[in-house]
């Protein structure tokens, strides 16, 4: 069971590729791209050591000539200094403008790539090939590249895509169970703020906590309407000038938990789903939302086993100084993504300072 998503943009256009067990047909898919014949896979060692061997074999076949690099794991390596050790290989094997990055890897992986594949050389062939539900659904498609600055996330980046998403849903059998459960964050969120439907299926699954416990098929349906759902919105406004905005549904407190936790403690998943649940009470006490369906959304983060609540080692105060350095301010006023109905969302820069303290107030640790 395949399927692809056209990707169809003002400038540019590729597909995203889902497909069972596809890894091992990764270089005829690039042959048909007309690529230069140097490939500099990206990615982290163990991801690497599960799959790197599958995907070089792939890609010597098709004829490509192809390097690796390796990056430790995690966000506090997704920095200046990591894009500059790119930028080493790239030169040590003198990749040219036909070159290409290729990314496997999860989302910190293709920020990183997609980011030194836009500004070497001013920007070469950059390929996605996710191995995280997060990267998959959300990080993967859409363009947005970049590293975290030591106080906020993704502040230095570029809007650059890809070539071509190639998703193997198989390799999530290998995935972490809390790196599942951080990418059933952002699926949650498409079902909020577009997909009804995708919404209403979710609540009907009762164990979203691990792939062992969700057939196959239908994780690749969440998969397939989730990036559908990415695809419906971005190919209205690539670079984030209007309804984009909306993709950042419980990214603003979440980020503002990422970076004050050193993106060590708290996973982005993790941090969306707490930022989801403010969002919700948000909504509820400006009267644009109702009670029964915040508490819908809840219980479907529940069901995924992500938390509803801020420890208590983070200060309300901190987090409100946080959201000023967020890349979403504007004028000096925080967006806020804030839903009206399941699938529909409104953005808001009018949220008053006492609501949201009284907000993290009752999400925190009790």
């Amino acid at each position: 069971m395949s399927s692809v998503i056209h990707v169809a943009l003002p400038h540019t256009n590729y597909d995203i590729v889902i497909s069972p067990n596809c890894l091992e047909d990764l270089g005829n898919h690039l042959l048909s791209l007309r690529l230069g014949q140097k490939i500099l896979i990206v990615s982290n060692p163990e991801i690497f050591n599960y799959y790197g061997e599958t995907v070089i074999n792939s890609l010597n076949k098709a004829g490509f000539e192809v390097f690796s690099h390796l990056i430790p794991p995690g966000e506090t390596h997704k920095t200046l200094n990591s894009i500059s050790q790119v930028y080493d290989i790239a030169l040590e094997h003198r990749l040219e403008r036909s070159s290409t990055l290729l990314a496997l890897g999860g989302g910190v992986i293709g920020d990183m790539t997609g980011f030194a594949a836009a500004t070497w050389l001013r920007g070469i062939n950059f390929v996605q090939v996710p191995t995280s539900l997060l990267a998959m659904v959300d990080a993967s498609i859409g363009g947005k590249t970049g590293v975290n600055h030591p106080r906020g996330k993704n502040l230095i980046g570029a809007f650059y895509q890809p070539r071509l998403v190639f998703i193997d849903p198989m390799v999530l059998t290998t995935l972490p169970t809390r790196e599942w459960r951080a990418g059933m964050a952002e699926v949650i969120k498409y079902g909020i703020i577009w997909d009804q439907d995708l919404f209403e299926q979710l609540e009907a699954e009762k164990n979203l906590d691990s792939l062992d416990n969700l057939n196959l098929e239908i994780a690749q349906k969440i998969i397939t309407k989730s990036c559908q759902a990415k695809v419906d919105v971005v190919s209205q406004d690539e670079k984030e000038a209007g309804i984009r905005a909306i993709l950042n549904y419980g990214h603003t407190i979440g980020h503002a938990v990422e970076s004050l936790t050193g993106y060590s403690q708290i996973n982005h998943g993790e941090a969306v789903a707490i930022g989801m649940v403010a969002a919700g009470k948000i909504a509820v006490k400006l009267g644009m939302w109702e009670e029964n369906k915040t508490q819908r959304q809840n219980n479907i983060i529940e069901q995924a086993a992500l938390p509803l609540t801020i420890d208590n080692s983070l200060k309300s105060q901190e987090i409100i100084q946080s959201l000023q350095l967020d890349k979403k301010v504007k004028a000096g006023k925080v967006r806020f993504i804030l839903p009206t109905d399941i699938g529909q969302v409104e953005i808001s820069d009018n949220v008053p300072s006492e609501i949201i303290t009284t907000v993290l107030e009752e999400i925190h640790t009790k």
